[in-house]
């Protein structure tokens, strides 16, 4: 299957497609571990982004579609594979399309993650992580630590991180209206959408996810 997988921050992209990826043995593509893989790697797209990047410039669409491309020819996506983060805006979605029509192939579906805008915001601005281990992250109202402000992994310090902000959250909120969703109807309109409740435990919305899928 060729899927991809859009929704707001906050909205569990990340954890519901590695585990969809891994239901339906098909690789997880997102646009942060093609942007660190072509880096790390020193690839000529890698090579471009990073100037950009570096210079504290936006990369442009051109160099995200290309390394999109290139991942999605690798042979472990033959079969399939699952967009997390791409296509990002109109312009990227209609790149897509191209890119599938000149391989003779098309997507199956685009799961919309749908979680109310007040949920976002306290999910991602209750968010606290640990200066020690970047991986030990708690919430203050979902999963707090023992005592207020230490890792309970670790005893580190823990901290909200300046992107995690209500102030940032709704910022990037905005960004995401203005730019990310007009491809939700841009799919719809081709029957491609799904809309999927993303509130409840991450085992439930998973459940949800591939009956659609399935459907």
């Amino acid at each position: 299957m060729r899927i991809v997988l859009v929704g707001p921050p906050g909205a569990g992209k990340g954890t519901q497609a590695h585990l969809l990826a891994k239901t339906l043995s098909i690789p997880h593509i997102s646009t942060g571990d093609l942007f660190r893989a072509n880096i790390s790697q020193g690839t000529p797209l890698g090579l471009e982004a990073k100037a950009y990047m570096d210079a504290g410039k936006l990369v442009p669409d051109e160099i995200t579609i290309g390394m999109a491309k290139d991942r999605m020819t690798q042979p472990d996506a033959a079969k399939g594979f699952l967009l997390d983060g791409f296509p990002r805006n109109l312009g990227q979605a209609k790149a897509l399309d191209e890119i599938l029509a000149d391989a003779g192939i098309a997507l199956d579906g685009v799961l919309d993650l749908e979680v109310p805008e007040e949920e976002v915001v306290k999910r991602i601005a209750g968010r606290r992580l640990c200066r020690n281990n970047g991986s030990h992250v708690f919430h203050v109202d979902y999963n707090p630590p023992a005592r207020d402000g230490v890792c309970d992994e670790c005893g580190g310090e823990l901290y909200q991180r300046t992107d995690d902000t209500e102030e940032a959250v709704r910022v990037r909120l905005e960004e995401y209206h203005s730019k990310t969703e007009p491809i939700i109807g841009y799919y719809a309109d081709q029957g491609l959408l799904v809309a999927i409740p993303a509130l409840g435990r991450v085992s439930e919305v998973t459940e949800r996810a591939i009956e659609a899928l399935r459907r």
